[in-house]
């Protein structure tokens, strides 16, 4: 169904405005498509409906991942406000807590001691879920990585729990499923190039984010805790965090968009979009095994470790950055259009030139004259 919707979605997708245009942040060439997440999400509620899922997480999770993936397409053809964006995302994550009860209430066993948090918990639930759908949104920049990402953490969620809980994962291996064609699409493997959206990338987050604390809160005798969650989604979480502490820095709002994320300082330093996608995929797998490795420690220890980990990257990735900021610039060459993409009043002007320097040449009047030229 992933696969079917994406040929569908594809031959649509122009005149309903989902393309991905090149600018000043964007260097990719042409106009690609934005379909690779709503293909997705609706593989993920083709396997639902054929799973014959009933259970009523599941059932508000779709539905509420149904709004975010609607306002998501939106953002990418009309380019929605930062406000708009997050007074939807917030009402669903409330709508989340409402209808299954499910929210962070705890945060596990540490130091000898049970976190309970109350009324915060909710709170917290809402910064959480808004905070990791919007971190897979931000690395989605370069081919493939957003997809990978998430294939990782999928994984990884799986082997923390020992012995899986099919009923609270099985849409995530939906999920994985359905990511496959667009990954194969995105990274030229076969079919057109497609981009995944913002209606793809906060639906992962969202779905993950969700997944994660239903596991984590809800399900009885389950082996992954509040912590173990931070490493399955580590390298999101940890390059959404440098960028906001260095635009607060920086006397900038953290929602403006810049070329400050580990994908971007990576290609600047010389590194391939393949190379970079792979390297990074490498340290989120990396990641999610040194969590293992702190799970089976004292309780607490993946916390230190963690906020350890945090303070490291967050000083790295702030000296990268002032240090390619300080150095010289170089004009990275923008890639010629193609006629298609070309207004039509420069076409036509393009067209008109051609012709008259046709002539000009092709002329049989005096070669000498004002006229000739």
């Amino acid at each position: 169904m992933s696969a079917l919707a994406i040929a569908i979605l594809y031959r649509l997708a122009g005149a309903w405005g989902l393309v991905d245009r090149p600018d000043e942040r964007k260097h990719h060439v042409g106009h690609i498509p934005l379909i690779g997440g709503l293909a997705a999400f609706l593989g993920v509620l083709a396997g639902a409906v054929v799973d014959g899922q009933t259970h009523l997480f599941t059932n508000v999770l779709l539905a509420t991942a149904a709004v975010l993936a609607l306002v998501g397409a939106l953002d990418d053809r009309f380019d929605l406000s930062v406000r708009a964006r997050l007074l939807v995302q917030t009402a669903a994550v409330l709508a989340m807590v409402a209808f299954t009860g499910v929210h962070i209430h705890t945060l596990g066993h540490l130091f000898g001691h049970e976190f309970e948090l109350g009324l915060f918990g909710i709170p917290l639930t809402v910064v959480a879920v808004i905070g990791l759908l919007n971190a897979f949104n931000m690395m989605d920049g370069i081919d493939g990585l957003a997809g990978m990402l998430a294939l990782v953490s999928i994984a990884a969620i799986i082997l923390y729990q020992g012995q899986p809980q099919w009923p609270g994962v099985i849409v995530l291996v939906l999920l994985a499923g359905a990511l496959v064609p667009y990954l194969a699409a995105n990274l030229g493997l076969v079919g057109k190039k497609i981009f995944l959206g913002d209606a793809g990338s906060m639906v992962v987050g969202y779905i993950l984010a969700w997944t994660l604390i239903h596991l984590s809160q809800s399900v009885p005798d389950n082996e992954l805790s509040t912590i173990d969650v931070l490493w399955c989604v580590a390298l999101p979480v940890l390059d959404t965090l440098q960028v906001v502490v260095r635009r607060i820095r920086e006397g900038k709002s953290p929602f403006k968009p810049d070329r400050g994320h580990i994908h971007h300082m990576m290609l600047r330093a010389g590194l391939g979009p393949r190379t970079t996608l792979v390297a990074l995929v490498m340290l989120a797998i990396l990641f999610a095994l040194t969590g293992m490795l702190t799970h089976s420690l004292a309780p607490g220890s993946n916390l230190i470790a963690f906020g350890a980990l945090t303070t490291i990257y967050v000083t790295a990735m702030a000296r990268l950055w002032q240090k390619q900021q300080s150095a010289p610039s170089v004009p990275r060459p923008r890639p010629a259009l193609e006629p298609a993409e070309l207004p039509s009043n420069v076409v036509r002007l393009r067209s008109s030139v051609t012709l008259l320097s046709s002539y000009s040449k092709n002329s049989q009047g005096p070669k000498r004259g004002s006229a000739a030229k």
